[in-house]
């Protein structure tokens, strides 16, 4: 299998994270791209243009990050990431979804930074600056209640707030979420999450 992916993108720090905790790396050639220069390797493989974007021994594309960790999950070692039913895989869906959606404000306030001056949208990142305490509330009430061993609700989680210190260390998403962060200080020690951090 082949992964194109981005060495600052959360989302695929997730699927790199999912691939290493199911023991499936070693079978992953991981490619680095620049998916705004839009490569050919990648957008042949994902007509979005984005990463991650898997390709798989037959030739098929999986894409983007739900899609591919959830495959990954079904070919690996171990323990699922997904409980197979009930309220156990709804909660862990849900903090994937969660998860990804504090990636996309993230990512959108650093887009909209690199925008020209006559480009930005003061309203919009204003709009996404808002939206954040929210999640990461959500966050904060949420973590301890996803099913144990770790899931992939634990791994969206650690993903999401490890972009926040990556690339917004001016948000202060620790103050008054002590329990989160003693969880995310534990939970970033794992070799997998170690092995991914962003750069």
């Amino acid at each position: 299998m082949r992964l194109y992916w981005s060495p600052a993108s959360p989302y695929a720090r997730k699927v790199r994270t999912v691939a290493r905790e199911k023991r499936v790396a070693d079978r992953i050639e991981e490619v680095v791209v620049d998916a705004f220069a839009d490569p050919p390797e990648l957008t042949g493989a994902n007509p979005l243009g984005r990463v991650p974007a898997l390709v798989l021994d037959d030739g098929t594309a999986l894409y983007d990050s739900p899609v591919i960790t959830a495959y990954l999950d079904t070919v690996g070692d171990g323990n699922s990431l997904v409980p197979g039913e009930g309220a156990a895989r709804f909660a862990v869906l849900r903090a994937e979804a969660l998860a990804d959606g504090v990636m996309d404000l993230a990512l959108g306030l650093v887009l909209e930074r690199r925008k020209p001056d006559g480009e930005k949208s003061p309203t919009m990142a204003a709009r996404w600056r808002s939206q954040l305490p929210r999640a990461l509330d959500a966050i904060a009430a949420d973590h301890a209640r996803l099913p144990d061993p770790v899931s992939l609700g634990h791994i969206a989680f650690a993903c999401a707030l490890g972009y926040l210190d990556f690339r917004h260390p001016d948000i202060d998403w620790r103050t008054g979420r002590e329990a989160l962060a003693d969880w995310f200080a534990e939970i970033s020690a794992r070799p997998s999450l170690v092995d991914t951090a962003p750069r």
